[in-house]
């Protein structure tokens, strides 16, 4: 090998002469003596100069001249042969030579993609059928990943060499390294038209992948809403699972990434059995997970439930409880306005979060209080709080809100002094619990906590019978002010209830400026008169 020659101007004079195509000065060089395999830096000999020229005529010379059969299975150090360079380069007079002179037609490069892969990757329907002619294989796979040549023409969009496979007898089922169909290729990247060709010559429309995912999903996904048109005029199977695990439809893809035009073509062909059915998951999570309120809107609109089914894909108990996992609040309103019930738990994800102004809403709107099963994770969400319990503990309480449930020794350890006294407030504290008792005890033994002087004494029979009509009202009543105010009783008894007297003390303006707005909206009839004044004096006075 004639090393001096292997880079000038990045090949040898041989080579030049090849990319050239100079014909005359090739058999010049060739008669001279100067070698033809000579590669440059790319490892590209002459052969892969004339081939890429697409001169059949220099590839003649230099075949007559090599120095051994295989010169034309001579590979680049990418691995490729002068055969695969001219059918990816769309050299028709070149790959036609190089075929009738014995280059095999199956030859694949190390990157396992075949001659056939290379002229449909790059559009070159001529070759495939000449590549064909010779014997190619139409159904090899081009990599380890199991995708061939009718996959790739699919991707591409070339609906002319689709037909041609199809027609020379491409299996038009076949699979990937993941169970991916040309079809479900053209489904998941919106080619159209080879969509539309590959339904016509019979392809499955209802095909899935090993995971289960269906070309009408992976359009709805991928927004192809032209696509999903298609699929579903033909024939497609909205409501074929396409994940039992999930439980998930073409309906839930399209509300989780938003695409509202295909929300509309799936929402009156799927079954509504999704929604509130046991063990499934309604597709008003998937639109919640997206963060997409237009889809949200759409689904409830058309009667999906906002009151969906516990999802234990998820881990959430209602979409509520979904949108405070996803921290998407801006999605409340929305669920609010189609009625959404509102859980206990749903507090403590308030506390959480430190939307107390959403709390106290809730509390309006009629949520329930944390029921006995939800007490722990609600007190750990109150602890997270309890540096701001001002603006949340009282509307709990009054509410209606039993303090026994917050006396755990994870509050009584954890809360600031004034937090654990307000509690106290609300309770009958020379009657509590034992267990309560023992870890109050425990916590004043440990820790600087100074009770106030009031809690060593017996409480008075005014509070001991505010705890007991409170008991009596229940919290359905309780957190309703104006029920209260509505009592046939002295104003200032009705203050009493409210607790006006234990607000005063600690400094919790808000909440009495609240209950006094409402207190002014009783009629003068009932509190105007001088010896409510004095009742109402009379209760103040027992009440300190």
């Amino acid at each position: 090998m004639d090393f001096t020659e292997a880079y000038s101007d990045r090949c040898s004079a041989v080579g030049l002469a090849a990319r050239e195509g100079n014909v005359k000065m090739l058999k010049k060089l060739i008669k001279q003596g100067y070698s033809v395999d000579v590669p440059d830096n790319r490892g590209w000999m002459p052969i892969h100069e004339a081939a890429v020229r697409n001169s059949s005529e220099c590839l003649r010379l230099l075949i007559r001249a090599a120095p051994s059969e295989n010169y034309i299975k001579s590979e680049t150090f990418e691995g490729m042969c002068a055969l695969h360079l001219s059918a990816s380069h769309g050299c028709v007079e070149s790959v036609n030579f190089l075929l009738e002179a014995g280059a095999d037609p199956n030859a694949v490069t190390t990157e396992g993609s075949t001659l056939l892969f290379l002229a449909v990757e790059n559009g070159h329907p001529g070759i495939v059928k000449l590549l064909l002619q010779y014997g190619a294989g139409i159904n090899g796979h081009h990599s380890w990943s199991g995708w061939n040549s009718l996959h790739q023409a699919s991707y591409q969009g070339y609906t002319e060499i689709i037909k041609i496979l199809l027609e020379k007898g491409a299996n038009k089922e076949c699979e990937d390294d993941f169970g991916i169909t040309p079809l479900f290729v053209a489904a998941q990247y919106g080619k159209l038209e080879s969509l539309r060709v590959l339904i016509s010559y019979g392809a499955n429309i209802n095909c899935q992948a090993k995971d289960r995912a269906t070309p009408l999903l992976i359009a709805a996904q991928e927004g192809h809403a032209a696509c999903v048109e298609l699929l579903l005029s033909e024939g497609a199977d909205p409501n074929l699972y396409c994940n039992e695990e999930e439980w998930q439809l073409p309906i839930h893809a399209a509300a989780e990434m938003g695409h509202k035009e295909i929300l509309e073509l799936l929402i009156p062909v799927t079954d509504r059995m999704c929604d509130r059915g046991e063990g499934k998951v309604s597709p008003v999570y998937s639109a919640i997970y997206g963060g997409h309120k237009e889809c949200l809107e759409m689904l409830l609109e058309e009667g999906y439930g906002a009151d969906a089914q516990e999802c234990l894909t998820f881990g959430c108990r209602s979409p509520m409880c979904m949108v405070f996992q996803k921290e998407f609040f801006y999605l409340i309103d929305v669920l609010l306005k189609y009625g959404i019930t509102l859980l206990g738990i749903n507090l403590g994800y308030c506390l959480y979060h430190g939307k107390f102004t959403l709390f106290r809403r809730f509390l309006k709107l009629g949520c329930s209080l944390p029921s006995e099963e939800q007490l722990l994770e609600f007190v750990r969400y109150a602890v997270k709080a309890h540096e701001q319990y001002k603006e949340w503990l009282p509307y709990l309480l009054l509410a209606g809100f039993n303090p026994l449930n917050l006396l755990c020794k994870l509050w009584i350890y954890s809360v600031n002094e004034d937090a654990l006294s307000f509690v106290l407030e609300f309770t009958n504290w020379k009657r509590l619990p034992p267990a309560i008792e023992r870890n109050l005890s425990d916590y004043k033994e440990s820790s600087a906590w100074i009770p106030k002087s009031h809690f060593d004494f017996i409480p008075s029979l005014s509070h001991l019978c505010r705890l007991e009509i409170r008991s009596i009202l229940k919290s359905e009543c309780l957190r309703s002010e104006q029920f209260i105010r509505e009592l046939p009783l002295p104003a200032c008894l009705q203050d009493y209830l409210l607790y006006l007297d234990v607000l005063r003390v600690n400094a919790i303006p808000a909440v009495v400026e609240s209950l006094e707005e409402s207190d002014e909206g009783i009629p003068s009839a009932s509190r105007s008169s001088s010896e409510d004044a004095e009742k109402r004096e009379v209760c103040n006075t027992g009440a300190r």
